[in-house]
């Protein structure tokens, strides 16, 4: 979760304990050892051993696990797991109590539930180890709620995981909602063999798993056939993973990034990209240079640098067990950055001498001389927990001075400016540093709507030294720049051999006009990757049938996979609402009405659920209901002005002007910021036959020099002859709009009128 339990993978290493594993050399499996009470939702399912028979065998590695932030991360609550204060605690955020006590070995919370009055809960599981721990408790219906206050491991306290004031008692974002239910949001990555189990027609869970959090079978699958080749006698030391699949970096991934799941029962072994949906570097989650910005963890990072496309994987910096490194300080980095070239490297020459002032220009040994602090600055997410960027970055103060991306040289040197470090980079390294090709400027651009920024972004596309999920994002934000038609860029995105290329380009036909989409991306709903063809099944929603040919069998093939996808998170009310569109869009209106309904009942306080039911009333031509769902949702919240502004526009349509310029009088108020708002507000008290009211209105917000704004002003001055204030806002307009001829001679037209009378 951004601001709490985490939301689509593990960023550090820090998630479910499954068992207390015994000392190197012991069996868990004897019945003399001491266990601590049953997990009721432990279940050995299909093909899988309870964890303790591997532990039988390999005493050495679970002994180092046992050692590891991936076996303390969850476990039943009881005095050696708990690490927070329940000892009649009390903690106070804005007004909302929650104590902490403890009664029998059990420990409990009274805190603020859904209903919005005391009640007290009962910690059911520790979640997570260190720098911070969590509680889960029951509150009915299978579900187990993650409590959004924590325990800070390093300072000894509670502390408020949210920002800003607490939500709504039973609300998406209170600790009672969806947002916090450790079965929805947590358990794919937080237990072994994790099976959520959501039962449709209750909105109940029967969740259950092999063990309690990161086990061996999370990282090597499955076991039941490793063990009874164990058994058979069928293993040799030459052969000990027989049964098993080779453990690569794809299972690291799995929790290690954000990612949409678009299947059930990943495994290791299994392609990443068929089960999992990365996010590309999205401007809300990435920094335009490619640094973490949101809470993205670990695979989007590492996709960009040089080090993947070398071939370097996770289990070259991080023990496998432990999961702590391979060594200590810059020896970790000196293992490939060697004087000579290591043999591996083939395409690559990391090569150089670095562990030294005369590249650091930091005394050795200090903060300043490692390799991590400058090439992989840290960032803090859940307020206490600093992780690490994996994309491997060289600091480039220019750019935090022009673009606003973060370096670690201001970053550690707190108080000195940007100018500051790029004149002392330049003092140690000349300034050919400032030359370095970076992504920077061409994501920037894309953000914020240029398109000069087009060419960059396809130099990127077509650059093959470029990682896939760069030339993947580019060739989506070109998609997404506007005023360019990026159909043959797509289409030759869409052949490429890289699949997060191809990734990109299915998100992408979906920012271009309809009746291009097929052309485009067709062939890719038989791509051979999952992810992609899930994409690409969305983007060709509405296009009829008929158009399809000899696609027809691949568009209904990747339509199936879509909707396992749906299937898969048949829990989640956003993954519903779109399925609603999709349905939409292939014209099966019911359905598409009963996901949007479905939606709304697995999360009815979440606002943009009602919105996207009204504009489906709407698309369909369904006026009353579309008003009325946009009633419901300000109902819930009356204080967001995007809710306002589509119950004005509803309530037009309903020919009910007076209370539709109510509305909009909200939405500006709310936001007074928005331009579109305040333009059609204007519109509307026109209509109503109130054109002085509104240019007055626009006379106020004119000194913002909104082009719209005033050439809206300009109209109605001219529609009032009011031609003094018409003349100046022609001016005005000339200036914002210097190559537009007409105002020119307009402004001629007022002088002379005025100075005629």
């Amino acid at each position: 979760m951004a601001a709490s339990v985490r939301s689509v993978a593990v960023g550090r290493i820090a998630v479910l304990l499954f068992l207390l594993l015994a000392p190197a050399g012991r069996s868990l499996a004897t019945d003399d050892i001491p266990t601590s009470r049953a997990d009721p939702q432990i279940s050995i399912h299909e093909g899988f051993v309870d964890e303790r028979t591997c532990t039988s065998c390999h005493a050495d590695q679970a002994a180092a696990f046992s050692k590891s932030h991936h076996a303390k991360a969850m476990a039943l609550a009881d005095d050696e797991t708990v690490l927070g204060k329940f000892d009649n605690t009390t903690f106070d955020h804005d007004g909302v109590v929650t104590t902490f006590t403890r009664r029998d070995g059990h420990f409990f919370v009274n805190t603020e539930g859904a209903d919005g009055g005391q009640a007290e809960f009962e910690v059911k599981y520790t979640f997570a180890y260190e720098p911070l721990q969590q509680y889960l408790v029951d509150i009915g219906g299978g579900r187990l709620q993650a409590l959004d206050i924590a325990w800070d491991t390093a300072k000894g306290q509670w502390f408020w995981l949210g920002d800003g004031t607490p939500t709504k008692p039973g609300s998406t974002y209170h600790w009672t909602g969806p947002f916090y239910r450790w079965n929805r949001t947590c358990i794919d990555c937080h237990s072994t063999d994790p099976q959520a189990r959501f039962q449709p027609q209750t909105n109940e869970y029967k969740s259950s798993y092999v063990a309690t959090s990161i086990g061996c079978q999370s990282c090597h699958g499955p076991g039941a056939k490793h063990v009874a080749s164990a058994q058979s006698g069928n293993l040799s030391s030459s052969m000990p993973d027989i049964g098993l699949p080779k453990v690569d970096a794809g299972i690291c991934f799995a929790c290690h990034a954000r990612r949409t799941k678009l299947l059930n029962g990943y495994q290791p072994g299994k392609p990443f990209l068929d089960y999992f949906s990365p996010a590309l570097l999205r401007q809300d989650l990435y920094f335009p240079d490619g640094q973490i910005l949101d809470e993205v963890f670990e695979y989007g990072s590492f996709q960009q640098s040089k080090m993947a496309r070398a071939g370097v994987t996770c289990l070259d910096c991080h023990r496998p067990h432990e999961a702590g490194l391979k060594a200590e300080g810059n020896a970790l980095c000196t293992q490939c950055h060697t004087e000579t070239k290591p043999e591996r490297f083939v395409r690559q020459d990391p090569s150089g001498l670095f562990d030294t002032p005369a590249h650091t220009h930091h005394q050795a040994g200090s903060t300043g001389a490692q390799c991590a602090n400058c090439h992989m600055p840290e960032r803090t997410y859940m307020k206490v927990d600093p992780r690490r960027d994996h994309s491997f970055v060289i600091p480039r103060p220019d750019l935090s001075t022009t673009l606003g991306t973060p370096n670690a040289c201001t970053t550690c040197h707190v108080g000195r400016t940007n100018d500051w470090a790029a004149e002392t980079m330049d003092k140690w390294y000349g300034t050919q540093w400032r030359k370095r090709p970076s992504i920077a400027h061409a994501f920037a651009g894309a953000a914020n709507g240029d398109q000069a920024a087009i060419e960059a972004l396809r130099s990127l596309v077509s650059d093959r030294n470029q990682a896939g999920i760069v030339r993947g994002s580019a060739i989506a934000a070109m998609s997404g720049t506007g005023g360019v038609d990026v159909t043959t860029d797509i289409r030759k995105a869409a052949a490429d051999a890289d699949p997060l290329v191809r990734l990109g380009a299915a998100e992408a036909a979906g920012n271009i006009p309809p009746e291009r989409r097929l052309e485009a991306v067709g062939n890719l709903l038989g791509d051979q990757t999952r992810a992609v063809r899930v994409a690409a099944a969305n983007a060709l929603a509405g296009t009829p049938p008929d158009l399809f040919g000899n696609l027809r069998g691949n568009l209904e093939n990747a339509v199936a996979d879509l909707r396992a996808y749906v299937e898969a998170n048949a829990d989640v009310a956003e993954t519903q609402s779109n399925y609603g569109f999709f349905l939409f869009a292939r014209q099966r209106t019911a359905e598409a009405e009963a996901a949007f309904r479905r939606a709304i009942s697995l999360d009815p306080t979440l606002e943009g659920m009602r919105v996207n039911l009204a504009e489906f009333y709407r698309a369909s031509g369904q006026k009353d209901r579309s008003e009325q769902t946009y009633a419901e949702a300000i109902a819930m919240a009356p204080e967001r002005a995007d809710l306002r502004y589509g119950h004005a526009l509803s309530l037009v349509r309903k020919q009910a002007l007076t209370d539709a310029i109510t509305e909009l009088e909200e939405a500006v108020r709310l936001d007074p910021q928005n331009s579109q708002y305040k333009t059609t507000f204007a519109v509307a008290l026109d209509s109503a036959g109130r054109t002085g009211e509104a240019l007055d209105r626009l006379d106020g917000w004119a000194a913002g020099e909104d082009a719209d704004i005033i050439g809206l002003a300009l109209q109605y001055s001219l529609k009032l002859r009011r031609l003094p204030e018409a003349l100046k806002h022609a001016e005005v307009l000339a200036r914002l709009r210097p190559e537009d001829q007409q105002i020119s001679g307009l402004i001629g037209q007022l002088t002379q009128a005025i100075n005629e009378k």
